[in-house]
């Protein structure tokens, strides 16, 4: 299959995207990231999504699609009931949770049939692969500091109210299995 069939196989939510231009940045980001991986598409449905926790049994796509539907969901919430007065741009919101992880692509390898830590890795995290991957791919400012302050890297700025919808969308689907 092709990258960009695996892609729009792993992302059904990117249709969610109504801008065609950001849909496209997205997607070719993914294509990008799969293209300079170790891993192969069908890994992301095998390998866990962190490598934080032993023997986490939750796969990389499980968690990361979790938290495009938890910040998609959240974000039209908030939208329901502030409307004018927090604006939010469910496009940036969604391209933004799609691609908070795609930096992981290079950050991790599949070693003895297990996700570990490449040599890439080691020394660059995925919220600074990914900002690089999403820029080279046309991937708006808004959008990369959403990858960008996504982590605990994002401590350090000032985020949009995108950015803490996907921030927060992400550790609730984390937090919690480090204490199950």
């Amino acid at each position: 299959m092709s990258l960009e069939g695996d892609v729009k196989r792993l992302w059904p939510e990117l249709d969610w995207i109504e801008d065609e231009t950001l849909r496209a940045q997205t997607a070719a980001t993914w294509e990008l990231a799969l293209e300079g991986s170790e891993l192969e598409a069908d890994d992301l449905n095998q390998i866990p999504f962190t490598l934080l926790i032993k023997d986490c049994q939750i796969t990389f796509m499980q968690h990361k699609r979790a938290v495009v539907h938890v910040a998609y969901e959240s974000a039209k919430k908030m939208t329901e009931f502030f409307g004018d007065s927090l604006p939010l741009d469910l496009d940036v919101v969604v391209a933004g949770a799609i691609l908070a992880d795609v930096g992981k692509l290079l950050e991790y390898k599949k070693e003895d049939g297990k996700a570990t830590t490449s040599q890439f890795g080691r020394y660059v995290r995925h919220p600074f692969s990914g900002v690089g991957l999403a820029m080279a791919s046309g991937v708006p400012d808004k959008v990369c500091h959403i990858i960008a302050a996504h982590a605990g890297e994002g401590d350090m700025v000032k985020r949009t109210p995108e950015a803490y919808i996907v921030h927060h969308a992400d550790f609730m689907t984390f937090e919690p299995f480090k204490h199950a």
